[in-house]
């Protein structure tokens, strides 16, 4: 997006950061004293009006699955006053509506979500679809960017993907999309444990189904669901290639309740599709860490529990951060006590666990996909389309949990501690609870693989000094017959 302005405020909010969309002509979100707007321009306009007297629009959005949107004054003091921005781009941009949008919690993106979360996601589209479908409206496109979680839950975003559909057309011009960046990153999980996020991290669109089909042996390629979404899609795409390309051109038919069935069915039928590519409920490596509580002897993990227990409840922080909460047993105490908590873990399968429990308990926690040692960068135009995790999570959260987490760091990752705890202050506004474990324990030791000798030094002595750097001890406690302590850490204040 080429802008040209006059203003040099209005250049570098709009230039300098991750602050404004650009992919849609019809409209863009900006960032503004600490809001959210979006301007819609006059070509959207009817549109507008149209999603704005939706019956299907409003259910939607009083359930909390559309994202909570006013419309806003312009003109009024309140987008005139401070430095005037707000009401500055709107005019500049040719605004005809303004809107405010509800912030959620913690901004999150597809390639952060279990698959089991991709799936609602296409879900709550093809659901919306269908329900605009009866109103004679559609979506013009069908991207998982349209989406994002707050908790548990699933909330449309775009609320200008929302248009009227031409009378008498009967073809959904979103369904390729809907193909290739939901159903076929699904479909590569269930068949070839593909997480669905390390795809969209780097295919924002998704798979061609060209790219699928060299995957598939010649039996699968004459199978559901690789026929009608890779096979032939390629073996067309094949023949188009050798005559010359064509324009699309849309052809209505004279009949618009014929149109409208068959595009309707097309949607059921991709519900359908949808439906049976729901992830199974899957087993890794690390799913039975937390039920067995491995590497804890009798009544130590009851201790740290307390530990947790004690922190949360003294302390009542808002927002928890928990990484690596495996099975989410620390992550859901924390938003039992009223915290809104996001849960991140390396394992796929595990966010996908925790997930379905939120789900089922209605408890507000956001679990990702998310490895701190390999955070998710930033990506898109020019870096700031979708920020990294660590810009996102920076002075977001009250308190950070660490439970058996940081020795992998050590060992495995190979990052000093102290890159650890800088990493851990520049998250949190107050608090971090730590679980230290020494090199004398039997993970640690395993982790090491024989070389012991080079962890020597990491004491709990030595772990107390590394902290004071940026921290004070609140408390600390030791698990009997064990190396591990656990420390509530409180980071300093800039003097």
């Amino acid at each position: 997006m080429h802008l040209e302005t006059r203003s040099p405020s209005l250049k570098s909010l709009l230039v300098g950061g991750p602050r404004h969309s650009f992919r849609d002509p019809g409209g863009f979100v900006f960032w503004a004293e600490g809001r959210l707007f979006r301007v819609v321009k006059e070509v959207c306009y009817r549109d507008y009006l149209a999603f704005d007297a939706s019956p299907t629009v409003r259910r939607y959005r009083d359930s909390g699955r559309i994202v909570s949107t006013i419309s806003v004054d312009p003109a009024s003091n309140d987008c005139r006053g401070g430095d005037g921005l707000v009401n500055e781009i709107y005019e500049e941009y040719g605004g005809k509506v303004l809107l405010e949008h509800e912030q959620l919690p913690f901004p999150n993106f597809p390639h952060e979500w279990a698959p089991e979360m991709l799936h609602r996601a296409v879900s709550l589209t093809l659901d919306l679809a269908l329900d605009l479908a009866g109103e004679g409206l559609t979506l013009k496109d069908a991207t998982p960017y349209n989406v994002m979680f707050r908790g548990s839950d699933a909330v449309f975003l775009d609320v200008l993907s929302i248009e009227r559909r031409t009378p008498g057309d009967p073809i959904w011009l979103s369904e390729a999309q809907l193909v290739r960046s939901f159903l076929l990153p699904l479909a590569a999980w269930r068949s070839f444990r593909i997480p669905s996020g390390e795809i969209l991290l780097t295919h924002r669109d998704g798979l061609e189904p060209e790219t699928v089909y060299r995957w598939l042996s010649v039996w699968c390629r004459f199978r559901a669901p690789w026929l009608k979404m890779v096979s032939i899609p390629t073996w067309l795409g094949r023949r188009r290639s050798a005559q010359e390309p064509g324009l699309y051109r849309q052809t209505p038919l004279s009949n618009d309740d014929q149109a409208r069935f068959i595009f309707t069915s097309r949607l059921r039928s991709l519900r359908r599709t949808a439906a049976k590519l729901a992830p199974p409920v899957a087993s890794s490596v690390w799913s039975g860490y937390m039920e067995g509580k491995l590497s804890y002897g009798s009544g130590q993990f009851e201790a740290k529990e307390n530990f947790v227990i004690a922190a949360l409840r003294d302390f009542a922080p808002r927002r928890v951060l928990d990484v690596g909460c495996n099975d989410g047993h620390f992550s859901f105490l924390a938003a039992r006590n009223g915290a809104e908590t996001v849960a991140i873990d390396l394992d796929p399968v595990m966010v996908g666990k925790v997930w379905r429990r939120a789900v089922a308990e209605g408890i507000d926690v956001l679990p990702l996909v998310v490895n701190l040692a390999r955070p998710t960068p930033a990506i898109g135009w020019n870096a700031v389309e979708y920020p990294s995790f660590l810009d996102r999570a920076r002075k977001n959260f009250d308190l950070v949990l660490m439970l058996a987490v940081i020795h992998h760091l050590w060992v495995t990752e190979r990052v000093p501690l102290e890159e650890i705890l800088e990493t851990i202050a520049g998250i949190t506004t107050d608090l971090a609870l730590i679980e230290y474990v020494g090199p004398q324990d039997p993970m640690f030791r395993k982790l090491t693989r024989g070389r012991d000798h080079l962890h020597q030094d990491l004491t709990p002595e030595a772990f107390e000094r590394m902290c004071q750097a940026r921290f004070d001890v609140v408390r600390s406690a030791s698990l009997e017959n064990s190396s591990r302590r656990l420390y509530l850490l409180r980071v300093k204040k800039p003097r």
